[in-house]
C-alpha cells in the first residue's frame, strides 16, 4: 500500500486543480490522505490568484509593450513623511513580462518579506537606479520638491535610458514620456519594485543612524514621529538628520 508520505511526494507533481491524481486519490479513505489533498488543491489555488494578481500589476506595462516599448521605469519614493533622515526614490526597469511572486506596494508586503523580495527585484532587474536627498536639501526646497529631485536623481543613476516612466503620483520635468498613476505601487509591477527596493535601501540608512544617533529608535521608527521618537526629541532635542521644516523640530528651532 501507498504511504502517505509517498502519496504526498506524489501530489506535488500536481500543477493543475483538474489533475487527475486527486480523482485517483479522493477514494482512498485515509484522513491523512485527504487532508494532503485538500492542502494541494489550496496551494494551487493560491498560486492561481498570485498569477492572476500579478497579471493584473502589468497592465500599464503590457500596454506600453504593444506600442514597442519596452524599457519603462517605475519610479517610487519612500520617506515623505518622516521627522529625520532623507527621502529615497528608486528607478527600475524589469524585463518584459517579469513577474516576481510577493511583489506589491511595499506597505503591502510583511516586514519580514521585505528583504527576500527586494533580493529578487534586484536580481530580475535590468536596471536600478537610486535617488537620495537630505534633509538639508528638504529644509530648503520642502519634501515635494525634493521628492522631485530624488526621482530624477535615481533616473540618472539608471544604467539604461528609459524609454517611459510610470511614476507614483508625480509628474516629472524631463523629456522621456511618462505617466503618473495614483497609487502606483498597487498598480503597476515597475512601480511595486521601485517600492520595495526605496524602502529597503531607507530602512538600511536609518537603522546605521541607529548607531550615530541613539535614543530616537531609528531602526523601527525610520524615523517617523513614533512615541518614542517624539519623547527622544523632547528629552534630547534634535539631531543633525532632523527635518528642521517639520513640526515639532520648527517650533524646537525658534526657541534656541
Amino acid at each position: 500500500m501507498t504511504t502517505i508520505k509517498e502519496v504526498s511526494e506524489l501530489l506535488k507533481t500536481a500543477q493543475t486543480l483538474s489533475d487527475p491524481l486527486f480523482e485517483q486519490w479522493s477514494h482512498d479513505t485515509r484522513q491523512g490522505v485527504q487532508k494532503l489533498i485538500i492542502k494541494r488543491q489550496r496551494d494551487i489555488q493560491a498560486a492561481l490568484d498570485e498569477d492572476a494578481r500579478l497579471d493584473n500589476l502589468l497592465a500599464y506595462e503590457r500596454q506600453l509593450y504593444t506600442q514597442n516599448v519596452s524599457l519603462i521605469a517605475g519610479i517610487d519614493e519612500v520617506g515623505r513623511g518622516p521627522l529625520a533622515g532623507p527621502v529615497v526614490t528608486a528607478a527600475v526597469i524589469l524585463p518584459e513580462n517579469c513577474k516576481i511572486p510577493g511583489l506589491n506596494d511595499s506597505k503591502q508586503i510583511p516586514k519580514a518579506h521585505h528583504q527576500a523580495v527586494y533580493d529578487r527585484v534586484m536580481t530580475e532587474a535590468l536596471a536600478v537606479g537610486i535617488g537620495i536627498i537630505d534633509n538639508h536639501i528638504i529644509d530648503q526646497v520642502n519634501i515635494y520638491e525634493a521628492t522631485k529631485l530624488a526621482m530624477l536623481q535615481a533616473i540618472e543613476h539608471l544604467e539604461l535610458k528609459p524609454e517611459h516612466l510610470l511614476i507614483d503620483a508625480m509628474s516629472l520635468d524631463i523629456d522621456i514620456p511618462q505617466t503618473s498613476l495614483i497609487k502606483g505601487d498597487a498598480k503597476s509591477m515597475s512601480i511595486a519594485a521601485a517600492s520595495i527596493v526605496a524602502k529597503v535601501t531607507r530602512d538600511k540608512i536609518m537603522s546605521d543612524y541607529e548607531q550615530k544617533y541613539p535614543g530616537y529608535d531609528f531602526a523601527h521608527n525610520a524615523g517617523y514621529g513614533t512615541k518614542k521618537h517624539l519623547e527622544a526629541l523632547a528629552k534630547q532635542g534634535f539631531t543633525d538628520i532632523h527635518r528642521q521644516s517639520f513640526e515639532p523640530i520648527k517650533s524646537m528651532v525658534h526657541h534656541i
